[in-house]
């Protein structure tokens, strides 16, 4: 298993990059998250990466951080979910935005990415909802219940608001609320907005 190459970035056409490691160019698929903030060609660059051998290829996805490729791993192992749509959903949301998605079960976030339909977004949000929060957890800050203020945002798209009214209306609550106290608070906002 290649587990991580250090070279120099020789071409970069989205979604490939091209690295010369030592004399040999490795042709790595990345994310767009880690392609907008690769360095300019000629470049030293290190990348984590994670190699998939099929029948007819040899596939190497390179990543610019330990936690898109735990990340990835994790996406892969869901049945239906091959490697470009684990790639997609790291290029549409950051490890961090997906994480909060799945503590907050928020398939929209995940719909808007290219190739991704209501139904797999939902198996998505099922399969990550404990893994990724232990393995991700660390990495991002979501290894927690939570908190009261989701529970609320869901109530009040429950209740016919849209998503951008309910989270307004969540981020003006102060905090220490249950969630039926935070209901009514919102609710109250949203009555005189």
């Amino acid at each position: 298993m290649i587990g991580r190459l250090h070279g120099t970035l020789l071409e970069k056409n989205p979604p490939q990059v091209l690295l010369d490691v030592q004399g040999i160019a490795y042709e790595v698929d990345v994310p767009m998250s880690t392609f907008y903030n690769l360095p300019a060609t000629g470049v030293a660059v290190t990348l984590y990466t994670h190699l998939v051998v099929r029948e007819d290829a040899h596939l190497l996805y390179g990543f610019g951080t330990e936690a898109e490729r735990r990340a990835f791993r994790q996406l892969v192992k869901i049945s239906g979910i091959g490697a470009r749509i684990a790639l997609s959903v790291l290029s549409g949301l950051s490890v961090a935005e997906l994480a909060q998605a799945v503590t907050l079960q928020e398939s929209g976030r995940l719909t808007k990415i290219p190739g991704i339909g209501k139904k797999t977004a939902e198996r998505l949000l099922l399969e990550l909802k404990d893994k990724l929060g232990a393995d991700l957890g660390g990495a991002v800050g979501v290894h927690r219940a939570p908190p009261p203020a989701s529970d609320v945002l869901h109530a009040l798209v429950a209740l016919g608001y849209s998503e951008k009214e309910a989270v307004a209306a969540t981020k003006a609550l102060p905090d220490g609320l249950t969630v039926t106290d935070g209901i009514r608070q919102a609710l109250k906002a949203l009555a005189k907005a």
